[in-house]
């Protein structure tokens, strides 16, 4: 199936601002804490209760020294309240910091697309396989992949999580790499390669440090 390209930002864009709930400390975390100072990777995620993002968060966190050395900070928004990813992080510790927007404001700013339920959606998502990052023993359609490594975290859903789940439906997630000025570098959005066969799919530390080095020096 292919997906309508979401009118997100792109290079050359000027970021938006945010002040978001930090996860990692206490207060607020916000553009401002990096414009003029540093580059900054933003990784935007579903909530906790999505397998495939907890997967991505843990990459980022063992990506995220790599980059400070390249001269870059990393941030990652959770669409997931407060308590909820505190909770949960308390447990599965990362080292990259963490802000959360469960009401999907910043995601919506960047342009990070939350799919309509259409007919045509529901379809695809029955008949696409993916394999979990390589995490399953074979390709399985969408939802069961996501039951499989639900089981294979032993995660037990809270009512927030299933509330979020409902609420957001399909949700994109995305990486927007922001200069020091908060000028759009780079952006990759997971549907944007391959559509609903790319959920799931991360860039590897060393497409990550590439484009560090190469839009951030």
């Amino acid at each position: 199936m292919a997906i309508t390209e979401p009118q997100q930002l792109r290079p050359g864009d000027l970021a938006p601002d945010f002040s978001l709930p930090a996860v990692h400390k206490e207060g607020i975390v916000s553009l401002d804490d990096y414009r003029g100072r540093s580059p900054l990777l933003l990784a935007f995620f579903r909530g906790i209760y999505c397998p495939f993002c907890r997967r991505q968060i843990a990459k980022l966190g063992l990506a995220q020294d790599k980059l400070r050395a390249a001269g870059v900070e990393t941030l990652a928004v959770v669409a997931s309240n407060l308590e909820r990813t505190r909770l949960y992080f308390r447990y599965q510790p990362t080292r990259v910091p963490l802000a959360v927007d469960p009401a999907l404001i910043s995601h919506r700013a960047f342009g990070v697309l939350q799919f309509p339920p259409t007919p045509e959606l529901m379809e695809a998502v029955r008949n696409t396989r993916i394999d979990g990052m390589g995490e399953l023993p074979h390709p399985l359609p969408i939802m069961e992949a996501a039951r499989a490594l639900d089981e294979r975290d032993r995660f037990q859903f809270t009512e927030t999580d299933t509330r979020e789940e409902h609420e957001q439906g399909l949700l994109d997630t995305g990486q927007f790499l922001l200069d020091r000025e908060g000028i759009v570098r780079w952006v990759n959005l997971e549907s944007a390669r391959e559509g609903l066969a790319g959920l799931g799919k991360f860039p590897s530390d060393e497409e990550l440090l590439a484009v560090a080095r190469r839009h951030a020096p």
